[in-house]
């Protein structure tokens, strides 16, 4: 009897620290610390693509969006800027801890449709040094969603990388005096993320080059093919870099995993090929894999 009522009032116990502990989890809050990154654009006139970003919006366990009340006021961010892991900090904003399964992103720019916006939020600087609007499609003006998730825990900090895919994101279109913009986006974790870097050798000079990232054999030759309306080449990859002309190459913010590299060159007349696939390379978390590529 003296046995039975000791483990009865273990069994409130561990009850009341189960309920204190989720009750904790429920009421507390953390910090995101949310960045921004990119891959490069295709359009080889482009200087600069510049966002201005005025509001934040989260999904926490996948019900109903809300507002980041400490994003205050307006930023401008040249997205084309931060390739080959480069990053720029938007800000440190309180969360209740908990998972999160998405961000929305509201931008400053004007609808597909308007005539000659001034001063849009959004644009594209040429290397002319002339500025076109990026038009967002009607009906954007709930923001972009990125995809993934990630956790806030109590008290602590995320820190989460939002990866803007201008190659897939700017469509031109009118022959070639309209930018539309449609944000690509995925969510990395910074510390569940690796990298992969090395040098390519035997580069021709007069050849430009870029390495697509897919996730393992996900890859098909047909989407090397010339793009038709507002589709991209390569358009399943989830990530790219450009060569540098000595070689130097690096992929930030990969989910640890297998993934298949695609080596594409393009020559001065636009001719797009496939030089090279590499299979099965693994990254895995806060680690850099290193792979030299030689065509």
């Amino acid at each position: 009897m003296k046995f039975s009522n000791q483990l009865s009032a273990l069994l409130i116990i561990s009850a009341l620290f189960v309920s204190c502990k989720n009750d904790d989890l429920s009421n507390g809050t953390g910090k995101l610390a949310l960045s921004v990154t990119d891959a490069p654009i295709d359009a080889a006139n482009v200087k600069a693509v510049y966002v201005t970003f005025t509001g934040l919006e989260y999904q926490n366990s996948g019900g109903s969006w809300e507002t980041a009340t400490d994003f205050t006021s307006p930023q401008v961010v040249n997205i084309l800027d931060l390739q080959n892991g480069k990053t720029s900090l938007l800000g440190n904003y309180t969360l209740k801890s908990g998972n999160y399964t998405g961000l929305r992103f509201k931008l400053d720019a004007p609808a597909k449709g308007t005539n000659n916006p001034s001063n849009p939020g959004c644009y594209v600087e040429l290397l002319t040094g002339e500025k076109m609007p990026l038009f967002v499609p009607s009906g954007a003006s709930s923001g972009y969603k990125a995809n993934g998730n990630f956790s806030v825990p109590i008290n602590g900090v995320v820190e989460v990388t939002a990866d803007f895919d201008l190659r897939k994101s700017i469509v031109v279109t009118g022959n070639g005096s309209t930018y539309i913009l449609n944000p690509t986006i995925k969510i990395a974790v910074n510390n569940q993320s690796g990298t992969i870097s090395g040098l390519v050798s035997n580069l021709a000079t007069d050849k430009k080059y870029v390495i697509y990232t897919y996730e393992k054999d996900k890859y098909t030759a047909s989407e090397s093919a010339e793009p038709t309306g507002e589709n991209v080449r390569f358009a399943n990859a989830i990530s790219s870099t450009k060569v540098s002309s000595t070689g130097a190459y690096t992929l930030a913010f990969l989910a640890a995993g297998s993934y298949d590299l695609v080596v594409v060159s393009e020559n001065a007349n636009g001719t797009v090929a496939v030089e090279k696939q590499i299979s099965a390379i693994v990254v895995q978390s806060q680690k850099t894999t290193s792979l030299n590529i030689a065509l």
